[in-house]
């Protein structure tokens, strides 16, 4: 049997222990690939990644603002301590506080004109790192491996709900 791919990369002489192990290898490795750019520019603009989805949530809130366990709800990559991600954002003036006046126990945080400002600074050059990593996939290509990372990802999600 030949060796894999990714077993090549990795320099591995002997064979995984099974195929759904090296498959989760394998989207380990690419997610730290495709991750490296992106990170990258955020980082040179002083946010994380889960600080950006943060802003890019708050920019689609409809009407503006949100509870944090909203925001928590909405996110990518879950964060253990959305308070403190919440308050680096106010520090740096992206984020707004305001209590709710029907229910003071409530807070809703909002996008500032500064937070609106970096995330239209940072989309063309998302996108274009989107496409240098993606691109080169054909539409059914991107499509198909949408349909199995979410079937992927509905498993391990029913497995920990229970």
């Amino acid at each position: 049997m030949s060796k894999s791919t990714l077993q090549q990369q990795l320099k591995k002489s002997a064979p995984f222990d099974s195929l759904p192990q090296e498959t989760y290898l394998n989207l380990l490795r690419t997610h730290n690939m495709i991750a490296a750019a992106p990170s990258h520019l955020l980082k040179q603009h002083g946010l994380s990644s889960a600080q950006y989805n943060v802003l890019r949530i708050l920019e689609a809130a409809d009407p503006p603002g949100l509870p944090c366990l909203e925001i928590v709800s909405r996110m990518v990559t879950r964060v253990p301590d959305i308070t403190r991600l919440i308050d680096r954002l106010k520090e740096a003036g992206l984020v707004s506080r305001t209590r709710s006046q029907t229910d003071r126990r409530v807070i809703r945080i909002k996008l500032t004109k500064k937070g609106e400002a970096l995330i239209a600074e940072l989309a063309e050059p998302l996108v274009d790192i989107h496409q240098l990593n993606l691109g080169h996939m054909t539409k059914a290509e991107l499509v198909e491996l949408n349909r199995l990372l979410v079937k992927a990802r509905e498993a391990a999600e029913n497995a920990a709900a229970k």
